[in-house]
């Protein structure tokens, strides 16, 4: 028997990110974002690798990430415009959740799946935080596949990398909704 989630069908078709320039404090508080990172974990997970793992930035160590992003920008020769946009995050941050793949040996699990996993945990963790109220956004940025930053910033280690900084605050400015993919153009039919 089909069984119809109107609410969850309904949340889906009308979800919007909003840009993370447009959230205000306050952000979650740990007891409000744990039900959203455990949301985001029930994710798809090809041999419950769990190929990805959560850092919480809290505003404290938002200052401190711009600062990196500066000095990693410089260092690659960025202008002074990619310097500003990408550490704009970290300024106007209130909370981040970086989603880091962690890369695991598996004979049956190829590398891409692991990074799928990732993938699909961002998503997760934009939506459950959208459907928990606050307003979030899902950003990375060139800092975020620079290796001398991800050390910096997280200690990560040679098998992991940043799937994508999640921003989680209260909801701003509503932006206007935007186009969305043409279904005819986008989709094939297979019958036979």
């Amino acid at each position: 028997m089909l069984t119809r989630n109107d609410a969850a069908l309904d949340f889906l078709l009308s979800r919007r990110s909003r840009p993370a320039k447009t959230l205000v404090a306050p952000a979650p508080s740990r007891d409000a974002l744990l039900p959203i990172l455990t949301a985001a974990a029930r994710t798809p997970d090809h041999g419950m690798m769990e190929p990805w793992r959560f850092i919480v930035v809290e505003q404290g160590a938002m200052a401190r990430l711009a600062g990196l992003t500066e000095e990693a920008g410089a260092r690659l020769g960025k202008s002074p415009e990619d310097i500003a946009k990408a550490r704009s995050q970290f300024d106007l941050g209130h909370l981040a959740v970086v989603v880091v793949e962690v890369q695991k040996e598996s004979p049956k699990i190829p590398p891409l799946e692991m990074t799928y996993s990732a993938g699909a945990v961002c998503l997760s963790l934009l939506n459950a935080a959208l459907a928990s109220g606050w307003g979030a956004n899902w950003l990375s940025g060139w800092m975020s596949h620079d290796r001398g930053f991800c050390e910096a910033a997280f200690d990560l280690a040679p098998h992991e990398r940043i799937a994508g900084f999640v921003h989680i605050a209260t909801e701003g400015p509503v932006p206007p909704e935007r186009p969305r993919p043409d279904l005819d153009k986008i989709t094939t039919w297979v019958a036979a």
